[in-house]
């Protein structure tokens, strides 16, 4: 059963307003509560404002297929009921960068260049959605249940209660002690501060990576997400994503930095301050222009943001051992924008209900490395772990 009891009017305070913060918001104000929502910076900050938004039904496996089909549903419900207009299907092709050898432009009319080859890769389980506007309509629909959101750092908790039954009585944001109901980290790759809060292993890896965005204001671009292969050329594998804003969104470009749990919890890279890389900017400009004519050129938006991933590529969600009313919701890796609808949920429901029902959330549990340790990295199509695209 949840410690959490109704006529307690002590808010449950959220860190971290990215979309798994959001959504986790979001979900409690349907259910009458009114969270208080904590960032640093700003509303989707870092790659909740800049990720990519591909989504993908049936690319889960082992525990994580519950996670791809369940939010994959869920994230077409949340564009009917918010009005997320940048939400559409989406199919996806697999393309072979080089030589051109093969006519693609009748399947794709804007892959008009360099092409050695191109195929199917899912015709009917793919959509997307511009992540940026899926999070602040989140937060906006929150605030107007009630929720409450406010700009500063948590920068630790209070505790009380003895080791077997041990509770968070206050958080800490910017020096200011606010008391609280219950508390739940979403703090992305920065949730690696929480091992000094919880007392556990919370090991992270913070994976910096450049993106693009080209623009075709004239027309609305035809929906074809492209997995690309290595273009040997340019050192890139690009992922690129047409919205219907005419908007084009390339990642995938390799020169990715890792940076470790020890770097984030020394405050290297904090939300905001994560910078493109002019040389992969060029990169991936010069090798998208090559296999689209039409649409390449000069970039309208150069970015870059900070994916989380845990080693075993498996994020963080459930409540933290030892604590009645502490949880964790972080490190969704490459698939965090496609997981935020569920893990909102979920989330929510073990909050207030004392266990999920909507999805099963014991593969994820927050304190698994205190007894082992995985790892492995890398992403394609059935199976999990850490990508170009988060």
């Amino acid at each position: 059963m949840s410690a959490l009891t109704a006529d307690d009017d002590l808010p449950i305070v959220i860190a971290g307003a990215g979309l798994h913060g959001a959504a986790l918001a979001y979900y409690l104000t349907q259910r009458g509560e009114k969270p208080l929502l904590v960032d640093r910076h700003s509303v989707a900050a870092a790659a909740s404002g800049k990720g990519g938004g591909f989504l993908a039904r049936d690319w889960g496996s082992g525990p994580t297929e519950q996670l791809h089909t369940t939010s994959f549903a869920l994230h077409q419900e949340l564009a009917e009921s918010l009005g997320i207009t940048s939400y559409r299907k989406i199919p996806v092709l697999s393309v072979t960068p080089g030589v051109r050898s093969k006519r693609t432009t009748d399947i794709c009319p804007w892959l008009d260049g360099e092409i050695a080859d191109s195929r199917w890769m899912d015709r009917d389980g793919g959509a997307q959605v511009a992540p940026h506007e899926l999070c602040t309509k989140l937060v906006e629909a929150a605030l107007s249940a009630g929720a409450s959101l406010r700009i500063g750092a948590v920068e630790g908790i209070e505790k009380s209660g003895g080791d077997a039954s041990m509770s968070v009585s206050a958080v800490v944001i910017d020096g200011e002690r606010v008391a609280c109901r219950a508390f739940a980290c979403t703090m992305g790759p920065w949730a690696a501060l929480a091992q000094d809060w919880f007392d556990i292993p919370v090991p992270m890896t913070g994976i910096k990576s450049t993106s693009i965005v080209f623009k075709d204001a004239s027309r609305e671009v035809e929906p074809f997400a492209l997995f690309c292969g290595e273009d040997s050329r340019f050192g890139t594998h690009l992922e690129v994503y047409p919205r219907n804003s005419g908007e084009v969104y390339l990642c995938g470009i390799g020169g990715s930095e890792y940076v470790d749990a020890d770097e984030l919890r020394a405050g290297k890279y904090p939300p905001g301050q994560v910078h493109a890389d002019p040389a992969r900017v060029k990169a991936a400009t010069d090798s998208f222009s090559t296999m689209s004519r039409r649409l390449g050129g000069t970039p309208d938006t150069v970015q870059a943001c900070m994916r989380p991933c845990p080693p075993d590529a498996l994020p963080y969600m459930g409540r933290v051992r030892g604590f009645t009313n502490a949880y964790m919701s972080a490190g969704h890796n490459c698939w965090g924008i496609l997981w935020a609808p569920v893990s909102g949920k979920a989330m929510s429901e073990l909050i207030l209900d004392g266990e999920a029902s909507c999805v099963d959330l014991r593969p994820f549990d927050p304190a698994r490395f205190a007894k082992k340790k995985s790892g492995g990295r890398g992403r394609k199509r059935g199976e999990e772990s850490v990508g170009e695209q988060w």
